[in-house]
């Protein structure tokens, strides 16, 4: 079982949580047990599994992500001159694979799925697959 989901970045970088998209999607195809594997479809987005519930985590995520992947750099080659974001999603991953048990995700109390967005705003789109077993 796969789906793909969209959505609309508001900022050059940011991370939305898309934890309740998941877990709504598991609920809907009445998965009890398995894997699923969460995918960007994109080269300056990523996927991570991070703190939910203080959101000064993923300010200091995006900060300490610009402080080693500066947007501009005097030797980037890359004509598009995002390097950076590219260099971001190299870092943290383009997906992310959670197990599923009793038809809910393990995650830890304070952990949550995000769309790590580093070359925005844009539209988007990531994949969820699920494998039963």
């Amino acid at each position: 079982m796969e789906k793909m989901f969209s959505l609309k970045t508001s900022h050059h970088d940011q991370m939305i949580d898309i934890t309740t998209e998941v877990a709504q999607y598991l609920r809907e195809q009445n998965i009890s047990d398995g894997i699923v594997i969460v995918s960007s479809l994109h080269t300056t987005a990523g996927i991570t599994v991070n703190e939910n519930a203080d959101p000064d985590v993923k300010t200091d995520f995006l900060r300490r992500l610009r402080e080693v992947y500066p947007w501009e750099h005097q030797e980037d080659l890359h004509m598009e001159g995002n390097t950076a974001a590219h260099l971001k999603v190299s870092t943290v991953g383009h997906n992310q694979t959670m197990v599923v048990s009793n038809g809910r995700l393990v995650l830890g109390t304070w952990q949550g799925i995000y769309f790590c967005e580093f070359d925005g705003p844009r539209h988007r789109k990531f994949h969820v697959k699920v494998i039963e077993g």
